[in-house]
């Protein structure tokens, strides 16, 4: 059996991937979740755990908020941290600031996920329409009036995306890297 293991800095990524990994892969693949306690703990031990993981016919998604850092020395610290046997069945995403981006590119889906109305139509405003340039946890605040919660909101919200029509471009990116290294490796 194939085995997709996510290396995620914090659990509300964990709750929005086990809800869309299973509409991406057929059923013979397995997912596996380690959660770290923020992207410091994360950049401490990744090594470390990939070292470790000896489970064959295993591929791994690395996945971060970028934050307020450079997206791409982000990157490049975690790929210079993959061992070398690694490498090739390793993807690295980083979240375009935060992985509440990715909601404020389906505003549908939140307004669904949180039972609430009139968010929908606000996708048509230009500042939506780049989600991934916004302070997205602050903006999903507002939009919300204190609603979304991050692991709630996540498990709560991730049913609705839509994976085709997402105003996120690292979601996108996300989606591609991880069609792209189940297919160089299990097809």
């Amino acid at each position: 059996m194939t085995c997709f293991v996510c290396f995620l800095e914090e659990r509300s990524a964990e709750e929005m991937l086990n809800i869309l990994l299973p509409k991406l892969f057929p059923e013979n693949v397995e997912f596996k979740f380690v959660s770290f306690e923020g992207k410091q703990d994360l950049e401490k031990q990744i090594e470390k755990k990939l070292r470790g993981w000896n489970r064959p016919n295993s591929v791994f998604l690395i996945m971060r908020d970028q934050d307020l850092g450079d997206c791409l020395s982000i990157k490049e610290n975690l790929l210079s941290k993959i061992p070398n046997d690694k490498r090739n069945q390793t993807i690295v995403r980083i979240a375009c600031r935060e992985l509440e981006s990715f909601y404020l590119g389906d505003l549908k889906a939140v307004e669904q996920g949180l039972s609430l109305k009139n968010i929908a139509k606000k996708q048509k405003k230009s500042k939506f329409r780049s989600p991934d340039t916004l302070n997205a946890s602050e903006e999903i605040k507002i939009l919300t009036k204190g609603e979304y919660q991050k692991i709630a909101g996540s498990r709560a919200i991730a049913p609705y995306l839509d994976l085709e029509n997402n105003h996120s471009h690292s979601f996108g990116i996300l989606l591609c890297g991880i069609r792209t290294i189940y297919q160089n490796n299990f097809q």
